[in-house]
């Protein structure tokens, strides 16, 4: 694990109820083996790939309205997950990551596929691929796993601005 849960605050501006990143195994680029501190310029990064973790709580407000009989994640809340992953791209463009300040926003989400629910008390693993960078917008190839088993998939676009 790179980032734990203090770490991840550091670099993601969300907070409870609305951080979905409990830490990060690994933000990489394929092929490439970048030294301590080393970073790449942010056009760099297509196919960077983050892995991130995020256990679904049983207590958690969003599980008591939906619903209260059958708690399931809501499909909007695995799509902001998957955006938030995506963020820890910084990893590689800045060396200190956790002085900046990070202004980033979802613009659109494009074939989002909801295959099986997400449950309290779930692991989650994300993985979030880099397909194109234009300037501040990255968009990025997203899948949402438990045990495994594909559970939700996106194609995020978000605008990532780094101060």
């Amino acid at each position: 694990m790179i980032l734990n849960s203090e770490q991840v605050k550091q670099i993601l501006p969300h907070r409870d109820p609305f951080l979905f990143i409990d830490s990060v195994e690994s933000v990489i680029l394929p092929g490439r083996t970048l030294l301590a501190g080393e970073v790449v310029d942010i056009k760099e990064i297509q196919d960077a790939e983050v892995i991130a973790y995020y256990r679904t709580k049983r207590d958690h407000a969003i599980f008591a309205g939906h619903f209260p009989d059958y708690p399931i994640l809501p499909g909007v809340v695995q799509v902001e997950m998957m955006a938030q992953a995506t963020s820890f791209i910084v990893l590689l463009v800045n060396k200190n990551p956790s002085e900046m300040k990070m202004d980033v926003a979802l613009l659109g989400i494009n074939e989002a596929r909801f295959r099986r629910p997400v449950l309290p008390e779930m692991d989650l693993k994300l993985v979030s691929r880099t397909l194109k960078v234009r300037g501040p917008i990255v968009t990025s190839e997203c899948k949402l796993y438990h045990n495994d088993i594909l559970m939700s998939e996106a194609t995020v676009m978000a605008s990532l601005k780094m101060q």
